[in-house]
């Protein structure tokens, strides 16, 4: 007579908890419960005969592993009993195996330190060192060749839509990153990219054009003013970089980079040389009297290379700290980049500037490459003025343009 299997349920082991000692499930599958109270714990046992002698496989604790789980584990263990395997053996030898297996963390932080030098700036390869490591968190572990498309919805599905931009920046590194070990090798070459969008994910998420796009949240250039009383407040030094962003219209990457060899504080010009700007050219950016008593003040404490040093003074401030100053401010709805647009509005909507020397300013590449030959200048003086105007619009609201107070980095 055939014995027994699945003896137990679910319920039941859950009601077993005060009973010390081996439960059968049948099958040699055993609930082991060992100690009391505080010192308890649960445990599944598999027992086999193996050479003659009899073997304990412990299968995991319950409940990190289920009923249903330790009977498929049990099962797997018999099939290879029968067909002449030892089964403890055999999941030693799969670990030993996995163990040496890439996983997804180990190809992501190989590539972004492969192409690191193509990178035109740091804030780049910061980005994509935050976004695999805290939205692909649930990833990194898992060996890379068992990255399929389920788990890449898992971390994808929970901000596809609060943060779209974030998402679909995600989805593309993930894909690049199992591209990369496709070519290495830890990957078959037939098999599909489980994060490609066009033909996969876009028939599981929703499109593109469904989420929210456009340009970075700006704040009203009317408002900018009252912001920079409220943001001169703190002394923190990543507030200062933010005055400084504002001031110059520059961009979050060229600030934070910004080296006291590219200041020229007689000629009140800051040249960002080409290797980090996003046209990839040398951008000169004329600077305003309150941008030279900013820069001043920070000369007095300069400690290394840096304009805006971290908390290592041989290192630039972090690439979130602007934008924490903003949250820390409650300006939620804005970004350091969208300070920019405010500038643009600015100029376009409230002086007679031409377009080019607000373009220019932004560093903004403009017309065809003929048109690009014949304007061999920068309109250095022409921006110089606008600049100037910028920062008495910025100043409007009657705060001191020349008190500058310091604390630590932030």
């Amino acid at each position: 007579m055939a014995r027994a299997r699945n003896k137990l349920t679910t319920r039941g082991v859950a009601a077993l908890s005060l009973q010390p000692g081996r439960h059968s499930d049948g099958g040699s599958l055993y609930l082991v419960i060992d100690g009391e109270g505080a010192t308890m714990r649960r445990r599944w046992l598999y027992l086999f005969n193996w050479s003659g002698k009899r073997r304990e496989m412990g299968i995991g604790g319950f409940p990190a592993v289920s009923l249903a789980e330790a009977r498929k584990a049990r099962d797997e263990a018999e099939r290879l009993v029968r067909a002449g395997r030892d089964p403890i053996a055999a999941r030693e030898a799969a670990r030993r195996e996995q163990a040496g297996k890439p996983t997804f963390g180990n190809v992501a932080d190989a590539f972004i330190e492969a192409k690191s030098a193509e990178w035109r700036n740091e804030k780049h390869g910061a980005q994509w060192r935050m976004t695999l490591t805290k939205y692909a968190a649930p990833l990194r572990n898992r060996p890379v060749e068992q990255i399929d498309t389920e788990a890449v919805l898992s971390v994808l599905q929970p901000i596809w839509n609060r943060k779209p931009e974030t998402a679909a920046r995600l989805r593309g590194r993930i894909e690049v990153v199992l591209d990369a070990a496709r070519a290495k090798g830890h990957i078959p070459q037939n098999d599909a990219n489980p994060a490609r969008w066009r033909g996969h994910l876009d028939k599981l998420l929703p499109k593109r054009q469904q989420l929210s796009r456009g340009h970075h949240p700006a704040m009203s250039y009317a408002d900018v003013p009252a912001f920079v009383v409220k943001l001169r407040g703190s002394e923190a030094i990543a507030a200062i970089a933010l005055e400084f962003t504002i001031l110059t219209a520059a961009r979050s990457g060229e600030v934070l980079g910004a080296r006291w060899a590219e200041i020229e504080m007689g000629a009140r010009v800051w040249t960002v040389p080409a290797s980090r700007m996003k046209a990839a050219r040398e951008h000169r950016v004329p600077l305003s009297g309150r941008a030279v008593a900013v820069l001043k003040k920070l000369a007095e404490a300069n400690v290394g290379e840096f304009v805006f040093p971290g908390q290592c003074a041989d290192k630039p401030l972090s690439s979130m700290a602007m934008e924490m100053v903003l949250r820390r401010m409650k300006q939620d709805d804005v970004t350091v980049h969208g300070f920019r647009s405010a500038f643009r509005d600015w100029a376009g909507n409230e002086t007679h500037f031409p377009r080019e020397v607000a373009e220019a300013a932004l560093a903004h590449v403009i017309g065809d490459k003929a048109e690009q030959a014949y304007r061999r200048g920068d309109a250095l003086e022409k921006r110089r003025a606008l600049m100037e105007a910028w920062a008495q619009h910025v100043d409007d609201a009657g705060s001191s343009p020349n008190v500058i107070a310091l604390r630590g980095r932030a």
